[in-house]
């Protein structure tokens, strides 16, 4: 089986101001909270300067503190017959899982992922199409065009990524914050 270490996810600074955005946090108020400058911020949304990913996380995990439960949409995700899973955009932490999706994965414990980014996991080719985003506009569109693409199969400890289709398509929490539903089309 293989383990991964977590790489940083690409397009940080999209990412970044795309749920700074949809939170309605200002940069002042974010710098402050990460004792920074907002000159500093605005590097980062810029593209200009990367902090390391620590410092991504953290900020990432500031933007998250308030949201919402949205229950109904997860027992959607959660009751579907399809295979899939919902994440949030910008840090790819796993909201929900059907139970399709959770026999997919194989046999350990799922619900230790929710709350989790799923990055660590992904395939080579999951890793270009999230890389190609960005030339998408993905991060400046509140809806993006749904893409599609194909991975591999790889093995982790925590779970399979099967091989076959996979449709990205952007949705929102009751907060705004952009998510994303992950549905296996095979």
């Amino acid at each position: 089986m293989q383990t991964t270490s977590s790489p940083n996810l690409p397009a940080f600074g999209l990412r970044l101001r795309h749920m700074r955005r949809a939170a309605g946090v200002k940069q002042s108020a974010l710098a402050n909270e990460l004792n920074i400058v907002q000159s500093t911020l605005s590097r980062w949304e810029a593209g200009i300067q990367l902090p390391q990913i620590h410092i991504q996380q953290k900020t990432f995990d500031l933007l998250a503190i308030n949201q919402p439960d949205d229950g109904a949409l997860r027992r959607l995700v959660e009751t579907s017959n399809a295979s899939l899973h919902l994440i949030e955009d910008a840090t790819h932490k796993c909201l929900a899982f059907s139970n399709k999706r959770a026999k997919e994965w194989g046999d350990s414990d799922h619900d230790l992922l929710i709350g989790q980014s799923l990055w660590r996991f992904a395939t080579e080719e999951i890793e270009a199409a999230e890389k190609n985003l960005a030339s998408l506009d993905w991060w400046g569109k509140p809806l993006p065009v749904s893409q599609t693409f194909s991975t591999s199969k790889i093995v982790h400890d925590e779970l399979i990524i099967s091989k076959g289709q996979i449709i990205w398509e952007r949705m929102y929490l009751s907060d705004g914050t952009p998510v994303r539903l992950c549905t296996s089309l095979n």
